[in-house]
């Protein structure tokens, strides 16, 4: 936080107010003191992190997940990832993710990149890990998703991403590095 304090963008937290507090986000209603000392209000999502993994198969496909996406009214091809338990490493989670989305089991994880969702809004830490040395077991989701896994080549990844048929965030980024290697 010192090195924010810093900067000479700094806003100052002067208030906050707890406007909702969800399964596992909450919004607070922040003022705040800005640089040249007017103030103005933010309204933060907090949110306890997630992870997302970009799954490469032996013979370099990605897996993904087709789903739906309530809160923006469509179908979605993402990679698989999803939000943090409380108290959990973002290892774990992103190994448990994998399982539960797709059935797969991999050999090693590695962390690429961490980054932020939303941040003019939210708070979301997400952290973005590759998975290799898979192996397909059963796919187990949570009772509230439905979501069908999909293999894409990396010619096919790239088509998508071109056309327009992958537009999540976190998805786009993890291709990115797909595609680059």
């Amino acid at each position: 936080m010192t090195e924010a304090m810093n900067s000479p963008f700094f806003e100052k937290k002067i208030s906050s107010t707890r406007m909702y507090t969800g399964n596992y986000i909450a919004v607070n209603h922040d003022e705040v003191q800005l640089p040249n000392d007017r103030r103005a209000t933010r309204d933060v999502v907090l949110h306890p992190g997630a992870v997302t993994i970009l799954a490469v198969t032996e013979d370099e496909r990605v897996v993904v997940v087709r789903q739906f996406r309530y809160a923006i009214g469509q179908e979605t091809v993402e990679l698989p990832a999803g939000k943090l338990d409380p108290h959990e490493k973002p290892l774990d989670a992103a190994i448990r993710e994998l399982g539960e989305e797709t059935g797969y089991m991999a050999a090693s994880v590695t962390l690429l990149h961490t980054f932020y969702s939303a941040p003019g809004f939210c708070d979301e830490k997400m952290y973005l890990y590759e998975a290799r040395g898979l192996t397909l077991g059963e796919i187990h989701p949570d009772e509230d998703e439905f979501l069908a896994p999909i293999l894409l080549s990396k010619h096919e990844a790239k088509e998508w991403v071109a056309n327009g048929k992958i537009t999540d965030a976190k998805t786009l980024i993890g291709l990115l590095h797909f595609l680059s290697t």
